[in-house]
């Protein structure tokens, strides 16, 4: 039988967590990713990984977003669409949309930057999900599909000339594949160019971010005619809608794609499968149909050849002791560097702004990071000090629905407060105002498998926790999942003074399924 030993096996999804609208890239043996971040700010999040499975941050693209008066305010579901990455000439490149403004286009001599200030390429509403394909001889081109939101056409790619440094577009576009022409398809968006054996190719999802598939497209010419197969469908596997995401070659010649899924509020998890040409030509991904049908998405594989599992993960509790703002921290909107303090010291300071707009969904200032994709509890501590009357400051979960726990001061001291809410000036208060001793109180959210989410308080750290008597059902955002937050505003008309002094953020997960071991047969020395 020879010897035998053990291969690491990893399990799906790599990234259990909103990671929307994956690209990415190999250079030198290491890998990069990137997302897109619609209104959060810092956006274009970039992840590194040695392995393809496990993955670090290295960095954002974007500190903030370009249309600094228009992304003051919050403005859910905007912002930084499906962006592509690209290493070319030595450089990485992002092609991101804005659906209300155009494409654009920013560059780094590392993908941990910094990045060049981003670059108009081809301002219009309606512009969405840019990637450029540098061909043999230096030509440049450029694919992008359309938005029926923002301009009533959707279902359709349009190929550009581009200029060679991505200043430019070069003509104005040729339709080369209209999903209405195809039997079965629907909003045929998220396109990504490559060349292989004298075949161009548009990797393309289509049938809708939870219920589509993952098609490919090839021709001789970058304009068409373009011939088309279905390569990964969820079938009878529990990933559903698995397509959109980014062919990457390893140095040892393996191919793999990684695509998201979408899961509610948990957000768009990221999962690879195996892939590979076959005979005639075309790619094949997951799991094989034995009819030669569509692949189905894999539930767990062996590490790529020639890697191994790595400790490492997207951060989520933070001890500030930095003095920086962590990574997995994001604003609602364009920030203002007086919202935050950050002295490393094992705490931050938020300092409420005068513009309560009661409903939180319109706050921009919430400190927030992506909700787990597991059962999870986020726990930290708040103090305020000398702030105005009105003023409101607590934890909260944050999608189109949304509720939060935290303490109010009042003319005659503090109390525990509550509401939940959704689109819309107001919210509705949950439970009864409960007085409390002192400006400080320690919070919980709790979020099950559902995912619902339970609030606890408590002041001190050896009292028990009070758990109101309610729960709310979490509900994501949109086109992103929900998110949990911190949060501080003071009334409108207040004059702004005081300070919230925010402590560690520990969050705990359920045990992940981490990598496991399998036996296979080695090879019998001759």
């Amino acid at each position: 039988m020879g010897n035998r030993h053990r291969i690491p096996v990893y399990n799906n999804p790599i990234l259990n967590g909103d990671w929307p609208d994956p690209d990415a890239v190999q250079v030198e043996g290491t890998y990069y990713l990137i997302a897109s971040s619609f209104n959060r700010v810092p956006g274009l999040p970039v992840l590194r990984s040695k392995n393809l499975v496990d993955w670090e941050h290295a960095g954002h693209a974007l500190p903030e977003l370009p249309q600094t008066n228009h992304y003051s305010l919050v403005r859910h579901g905007s912002g930084v669409w499906a962006p592509a990455l690209r290493h070319h000439d030595g450089k990485f490149w992002i092609f991101y949309p804005d659906p209300d403004h155009g494409i654009f286009v920013l560059s780094a001599e590392k993908a941990e930057g910094p990045w060049s200030v981003p670059h108009l390429l081809y301002p219009g509403r309606g512009l969405i999900d840019p990637c450029p394909l540098w061909d043999d001889d230096g030509t440049a081109y450029l694919v992008h599909g359309w938005a029926k939101s923002r301009i009533g056409v959707k279902n359709r790619l349009t190929v550009h000339r581009m200029s060679p440094d991505a200043s430019r577009l070069l003509d104005h576009g040729t339709h080369v594949i209209n999903g209405e022409e195809l039997p079965g398809f629907t909003t045929l968006e998220g396109p990504k160019f490559y060349k292989r054996d004298g075949w161009y190719w548009i990797f393309a999802p289509a049938g809708g971010v939870a219920t589509g598939w993952q098609s490919v497209f090839r021709s001789r010419s970058p304009f068409g005619p373009y011939e088309e197969r279905r390569v990964l469908e969820q079938c009878d596997s529990p990933v559903n809608g698995p397509h959109q995401g980014a062919w990457v070659t390893t140095p040892e010649g393996e191919d793999w794609f990684l695509h998201f899924q979408d899961r509610g509020a948990y957000g768009r998890v990221v999962h690879l499968q195996p892939m590979g040409w076959g005979e005639d030509g075309w790619p094949w991904m997951g799991k094989t149909a034995d009819d030669g049908g569509p692949g189905t998405p894999v539930l767990s594989h062996p590490y790529p050849v020639g890697t191994s599992p790595e400790d490492v993960a997207p951060p989520s509790s933070d001890n500030f002791t930095s003095p920086a703002l962590g990574p997995q921290w994001h604003w609602q909107a364009n920030p203002r560097d007086e919202w935050l303090s950050t002295c490393g010291g094992g705490h931050l300071i938020l300092r409420p702004q005068a513009n309560d707009p009661i409903n939180l969904r319109e706050l921009p200032n919430v400190l927030a990071q992506i909700l787990p994709g597991e059962p999870s509890t986020f726990t930290t501590t708040l103090e305020l000090d000398d702030v105005p009357v009105g003023t409101r400051a607590g934890v909260v979960v944050l999608g189109q629905r949304y509720a939060w726990l935290g303490l109010v001061r009042t003319e005659n001291g503090y109390v525990l407060g509550s509401g939940t809410g959704s689109e819309g000036p107001y919210e509705q208060q949950m439970g009864r105002a409960v007085a409390l001793p002192g400006p400080s109180i320690e919070l919980q959210i709790r979020t099950d498998e559902t995912p619902r989410a339970t609030f606890a308080w408590r002041v001190g750290p050896t009292d028990p926790w009070q758990i109101p008597i309610w729960d709310f059902d979490v509900v994501e955002g949109r086109w992103i999942g929900a998110e949990l937050g911190i949060f501080a505003a003071s009334p409108l008309g207040s004059r702004e003074h005081g300070s919230v002094r925010v402590g560690p953020v520990r969050v705990d997960t359920a045990p992940v399924r981490r990598a496991t071991t399998q036996r296979i047969a080695a090879p019998v020395s001759p």
